[in-house]
């Protein structure tokens, strides 16, 4: 019975002559074998580096991480003590804006949840009691959450919003959790946060309903 030959083309037939150069075994000296000599030398480097280092960080002479990145000694950025600082347009957390009574300027309108790609805005609408001028004229977010674990930070709710009621311009990104629900953000906890410059309430003037200067009809001024 003739003998099959292997069917893989990479197994080396028996008794082949070995093809290249052969590469010396390089010569290992007694220091080499021993190990403890190089073990000590790579110990010396990173001994003189820790304690370069300690001195830099306990004297306050660490290079800058953003500017001197490049230069000798530790250059990574200790969070939460130090953050990298975030570009002007950077998106960071929603934020609720607020009127002059505390109010938020959201009149649930559902252009920020309607534009949302990642439908992660929730918002639930509410009538004004009787008696408000704005009853009829406008509602209120009765519920408003956005689920940060969902949000993209696209900032398309931020453009829809016809009151600029909503904006990202706290400059700060989501803080690590450790469990969903943190991450879920309702309405008191929206409307805590602050922009960079500490304020709450909008650069961009609202005109109420009944005020000389609001450009639209309210129920008084409509004819039916």
């Amino acid at each position: 019975m003739a003998k099959r030959t292997p069917s893989n083309p990479w197994t080396k037939p028996a008794g082949a002559p070995i093809q290249g150069k052969p590469i010396p075994r390089p010569r290992r000296t007694a220091e080499v074998q021993a190990y403890l000599p190089e073990f000590l030398r790579g110990m010396a480097i990173t001994m003189r580096h820790f304690f370069k280092n300690t001195k830099e960080m306990m004297l306050g002479q660490k290079p800058d991480p953003v500017l001197e990145a490049l230069n000798e000694g530790v250059t990574t950025i200790c969070y939460p003590e130090e953050k990298r600082p975030y570009p002007e347009r950077f998106r960071g957390l929603h934020r609720l804006t607020l009127r002059d009574d505390g109010s938020p300027r959201c009149v649930a309108c559902l252009c920020c949840s309607t534009a949302c790609p990642a439908q992660c805005i929730h918002i639930e609408a509410g009538e004004y009691a009787e008696g408000d001028k704005r009853r009829g004229y406008e509602r209120f977010p009765k519920t408003f959450v956005i689920d940060e674990l969902r949000c993209i930070f696209c900032g398309f709710c931020v453009e829809a919003c016809p009151c600029d009621a909503i904006r990202m311009d706290t400059g700060m990104h989501a803080t690590p959790y450790d469990s969903r629900e943190q991450f879920i953000y309702r309405k008191d906890l929206l409307m805590e946060f602050t922009g960079r410059d500490g304020s709450r309430n909008s650069a961009n003037p609202r005109h109420e309903p009944g005020d000389p200067t609001h450009p639209g009809l309210s129920r008084e001024q409509m004819d039916h």
